[in-house]
């Protein structure tokens, strides 16, 4: 039973690559438009800041899910 708990936790930790990754593309697509576009850095910012706050989120809740799972199926 503990492997299948781990294997559990495992899986909800994974949500920490697709955030990772999400917010690479993003912040390298962010630093393109500042490039073209200077004078918009502001709202890029503003863009990038508050879609890497939601794919962060995404992450956390995975490990949260993961803790639960280990904390609370033992």
């Amino acid at each position: 039973m503990n492997t299948l708990i781990a294997i559990g936790a495992g899986i909800a930790v994974l949500t920490g690559i697709g955030a990772g990754i999400g917010i690479g593309i993003a912040t390298s697509k962010a630093a393109e438009a500042i490039a073209r576009q200077p004078e918009a850095e502001g709202k890029i910012s503003k863009v990038l800041l508050l879609g890497s706050a939601l794919a962060e989120a995404t992450a956390i809740y995975g490990f949260v899910i993961a803790l639960l799972i280990i904390l609370l199926l033992q």
